[in-house]
């Protein structure tokens, strides 16, 4: 059900009362304000591996992407050591969505680590633990993973099913170029 549906299902006033008739543009402004700040939530089943780590949150409000911690200790070499590293969770995707695992910004500035497979894409019908193949690009410095930190972000989307469509010709122009055509 749309966030506007729900939204209408909860208003004070029944169906048909003298509140449902074209309500003056600010206080419908304020309505559609409303909406907006209530964001979808998708329910997804969660399988604990290890109940000792915290389950994936947000950092703050309005957040994309949830942490996910490390549920061993590794070491990353400098100069491109790379390791998998458990998160401690498996997860039941609802179908019609994908989860994407992507780097946390602060590991990659300060110590110039990242993940290898970015974005890595789990499919609704995986079913094992989330790993996450962590790099190390700093040429001097080795990093160490601790049981706990926050390693990767996973971002949940809907995502649509394709059908192929076999033309003869595509619509549109051809812009040309690609890969690095339009500049820097």
């Amino acid at each position: 059900m749309s966030d506007v549906r729900r939204w209408d299902a909860h208003r004070s006033s029944p169906a048909g009362s003298r509140d449902d008739r074209s309500p003056h543009p600010s206080s419908r402004l304020r309505s559609l304000r409303r909406v907006a700040e209530w964001p979808e939530t998708l329910l997804v089943a969660v399988h604990r591996l290890d109940p000792e780590l915290p389950l994936p949150r947000y950092a703050h409000p309005g957040d994309a992407g949830l942490d996910l911690h490390a549920r061993e200790d590794a070491v990353l070499e400098p100069g491109g050591g790379r390791a998998l590293v458990p998160t401690g969770i498996a997860i039941a995707i609802p179908p019609g969505h994908a989860a994407f695992v992507l780097p946390r910004s602060g590991l990659a500035l300060r110590h110039g680590v990242t993940l290898v497979n970015t974005p890595g894409l789990i499919d609704a019908a995986y079913r094992g633990e989330v790993k996450v193949v962590m790099l190390n690009t700093d040429p001097r410095e080795r990093y160490a993973v601790t049981r706990g930190d926050r390693i990767a972000q996973l971002v949940m989307q809907r995502v649509e099913e394709v059908v192929w469509q076999v033309v003869d010709q595509l619509d549109g122009e051809d812009r040309g170029g690609g890969f690095g055509h339009s500049g820097r």
